[in-house]
C-alpha cells in the first residue's frame, strides 16, 4: 500500500481525510504566497501555481527515502468580483471580507497538486464553487469574527462551523469548499497512481 503526506497547514483538509478513513502523514509546507500574487492576478492560475509549488517543496523536503509516497498539496481562496481573497491577517480585514460577501455570491477555487516520490509524474487541477452568504448585521459578523473561526481560512470563514448558519447555498463541491475537493484527490491517485482509497 502506498503512503500519503498530506502537505498542508490546514486543520479542515487534515480533518477530511480523518474522516474519509484515510491513512496518512502531514507535513507543513510554507512558500511565499505574495511572491505568486504579485505575478499572478488570475485566480485558477494562481491556485494551481501555490498547490505546485507547495507539492514539489514537499517532495524536495522528504527527498528519496520514501518511496511509495504520494504527497497532497492544495491552496484555497475565494474570488468575488474579480477580486482575490486569501486569509485575512486581522480581525479587521476578517471582518472586511464577510462584510462583502454578505447576501453575495463569490467563488471558491481551490488548486490541488500530486506527485509521487521516485516518480516525476506531476498532476495540478482545481475546483470552483459558487457560494452565497445570508445577509448579515454588522453585530453579527463581529460575533462571527470573535468565534475566531476566521482565522487561517480563505475568505475568513469555514462551511464546517458557525458559518454554516450563514451560507445560504453551495453550486458545486461541498468538500472543495471546506478546502479540498475529495473527488479529485480520489479520481486523480485511482487514475494516474494506481491507489485506490476505496480499496
Amino acid at each position: 500500500m502506498k503512503k500519503i503526506i498530506l502537505a498542508s497547514k490546514s486543520i479542515d483538509r487534515k480533518e477530511m481525510f480523518e474522516r474519509a478513513g484515510i491513512s496518512f502523514n502531514t507535513l507543513s509546507i510554507s512558500v511565499n504566497e505574495n511572491e505568486y500574487k504579485k505575478k499572478i492576478s488570475d485566480p485558477i492560475l494562481l491556485v494551481k501555481e501555490l498547490a505546485k509549488a507547495k507539492v514539489m517543496e514537499a517532495k524536495k523536503q522528504v527527498g528519496d527515502r520514501k518511496k511509495d509516497t504520494i504527497i497532497i498539496s492544495a491552496d484555497t481562496i475565494v474570488e468575488f468580483q474579480g477580486q482575490i481573497l486569501g486569509k485575512a491577517n486581522s480581525k479587521e480585514e476578517a471582518f472586511t471580507m464577510i462584510k462583502s460577501l454578505k447576501n453575495q455570491t463569490h467563488n471558491l477555487i481551490t488548486g490541488l497538486a500530486i506527485t509521487e516520490i521516485g516518480n516525476e509524474k506531476l498532476i495540478v487541477d482545481y475546483e470552483s464553487s459558487k457560494v452565497c452568504f445570508s445577509d448579515l448585521t454588522d453585530e453579527e459578523i463581529h460575533s462571527y469574527i470573535n468565534s475566531g473561526e476566521w482565522n487561517g481560512r480563505a475568505g475568513s470563514y469555514s462551511i464546517r462551523d458557525k458559518a454554516s448558519l450563514f451560507i445560504k447555498y453551495i453550486h458545486g463541491s461541498s468538500s472543495n469548499v471546506i478546502g479540498l475537493p475529495m473527488h479529485k484527490v480520489f479520481e486523480i491517485l485511482k487514475v494516474e497512481f494506481n491507489l485506490n482509497l476505496l480499496g
